[in-house]
This record gives C-alpha cells, structure tokens and sequence, in this order.
C-alpha cells in the first residue's frame, strides 16, 4: 500500500510538473508578444537628422500610418534650440510619431532666415500642416503648447498604445494630463524647497 501511495504521489508531482511548464510557456507567450508589441510601437522615439536626399525616402514616402513632424532649422538660432528642446522631449514621449530634422536650406534652397525654426507635418504622403516660426507655439515655447499646436486639426502625435485608436480629442487629452502632473511636479518641488524658515 506504501508503494501506491509514492507512486500517486510521483503521478500528483508530475502533473504540478505540467501545470508550470504550462504556466510557463503562457507566461513566455504573453510575454513575448508584449515585447514585439513594444518593439513594433517604439519605432522612433528620438529626432532623426536627415539630408536634402532623404527627404522624400524620410517624409514623404514614411508609411501612411505614421505622421512626420519635420523642423526645418539652422545651427546658431536660440529660437531653433528652444524648439529642437521641446520637440525631443515630444519625440520621446510619443515614439510612433517620427521626428526628423533637416537643415533649412538643404530642404528648400534659399529658405529665409527669418521663417526659422519651421515644422512641417506630413501624413500619407502629404503635407498637412507648416507652422513658420517660434511664436506659433505661444509666448512661452514648451513641450506641452507644441504639442497642443500640432495636434490643433490632426492626431499627430501617438504613444502608439491606442493604437487604431488615436484621435485628435486622445491626444489632447493626453497632453492635458501630462501638463497639468508636470506643474503639479513642480509646484511640490517649489514648496519642497522654499519651507526654509
């Protein structure tokens, strides 16, 4: 009787054997596609220099379900720098948009000066919208008002984690709420170091 009782304890530890070899291969299928999801969504998430010839390759011909944000600029324009600012942290916060900058007169020969910085957004082989120089995006030049500014008419920007499902009115609300917990940040910080009496 002692024999059967290891042996129904073997058959008991066996089929625990099974369960997490089960539980283990769901886990490494969830798992896996969790990370090809996140691969497939982070395709960008910085801004990318291109040259005069990579435009069309870059922009124009991007995938049509990729919007381009494209700053056209110049070394040595404080008003570029502050842009260039605002837009990478914008490229890092939503790395299924495709952030590329190029050198004004490499895009368009002659390009003024005075336009600079210009960003261009295209979407499906089109342009969509330009915005010609730094005071389009408000007095104070920050992430956030850049952001509300591209996503006015389109849903530019996308974290890709709705996806089939960005919409201007998501996007905006995104923003909103990153905004709104950034000055909440800073406020917290402020009152953190000024309760020196």
């Amino acid at each position: 009787m002692a024999d059967y009782h290891f042996v129904y304890k073997d058959v008991e530890d066996l089929e625990d054997d099974l369960d997490d070899d089960r539980f283990l291969q769901e886990y490494r299928r969830k798992r896996l596609a969790e990370m090809k999801k996140v691969v497939k969504i982070a395709k960008f998430g910085s801004i990318i220099p291109i040259s005069g010839s990579d435009f069309v390759r870059e922009v124009v011909q991007a995938p049509p379900d990729v919007w381009v944000v494209v700053i056209l600029y110049k070394d040595g324009y404080p008003e570029c720098d502050v842009l260039m600012q605002c837009l990478e942290e914008l490229a890092t916060m939503y790395p299924a948009t495709k952030f590329v900058k190029i050198i004004s007169t490499d895009c368009i020969p002659n390009y003024p000066d005075r336009t600079l910085p210009t960003v261009l957004v295209y979407n499906n082989g089109a342009g969509k919208a330009n915005y010609v120089g730094l005071y389009t995006f408000g007095q104070r030049c920050t992430p956030e008002g850049v952001a509300m500014v591209l996503c006015q008419s389109d849903p530019v920007l996308n974290d890709g984690q709705n996806e089939g499902e960005a919409s201007r009115e998501a996007v905006l609300e995104g923003v909103r709420k990153r905004f709104i917990e950034k000055v909440i940040s800073q406020h917290e910080n402020d009152d953190d170091g000024s309760s020196s009496d």
